[in-house]
């Protein structure tokens, strides 16, 4: 990230993001524009909603598309991750109509430009949401699904899946089997 020597508050941020065309996300008082993605971006992200959204369709869990922008508000972030899912009745931010506040898991497809970020700043910032169980980075380059999960004692751990494995995903009570995301995802032959 470029250091900027403008700081906005969260209020100034959302004026400006709600009147945006293009996506921004705050972090620490910085607001930085998001770049569109690939297309193999897009397919991972809408096979992971489609493999969730099917899973958890009779469950209190919602799965909710990069339109979402999550606030953690202990880290003074808002980012839109790829894809959120909220179990139970949502909580909106209470300065912020547009975002949500209690993301039960957050997944982030990996690009060469976000990578760093998404397993570092962010994933810290993620960190800090009381009501995040998993988040999940799911590579472009190989077929890998790294997926971090938070236990009852608030300890962090992960799990690389890799094509012909099937991941668990408790907290939401689904799974994810990998050659299923990225074979669906592929472009036709």
């Amino acid at each position: 990230m470029v250091a900027h020597s403008v700081h906005y508050t969260y209020e100034e941020y959302v004026r400006l993001a709600d009147e945006s065309n293009v996506k921004l996300e705050w972090f620490v008082g910085q607001i930085y524009a998001m770049a569109g993605g690939t297309p193999t971006h897009a397919a991972l992200q809408a096979q992971l909603i489609i493999a969730l959204g099917g899973q958890l369709r009779a469950t209190p869990c919602r799965v909710f598309t990069s339109e979402l922008r999550v606030h953690i508000v202990a880290a003074d972030v808002a980012t839109y991750p790829d894809v959120t899912v909220v179990c139970g009745p949502r909580a909106i931010d209470p300065k912020d109509r547009n975002a949500v506040i209690d993301a039960t898991a957050l997944f982030e497809v990996l690009s060469p430009a976000t990578e760093d970020y998404d397993r570092g700043a962010k994933f810290e910032a993620y960190k800090q949401l009381p009501s995040l169980r998993h988040y999940v980075l799911v590579s472009q380059a190989e077929r890998r699904l790294e997926v971090w999960s938070r236990d009852e004692a608030g300890t962090w751990s992960s799990v690389v899946a890799r094509d012909r494995d099937v991941t668990r995903l408790d907290a939401l009570g689904a799974s994810l089997d990998v050659r299923e995301i990225y074979d669906a995802a592929a472009p036709p032959a």
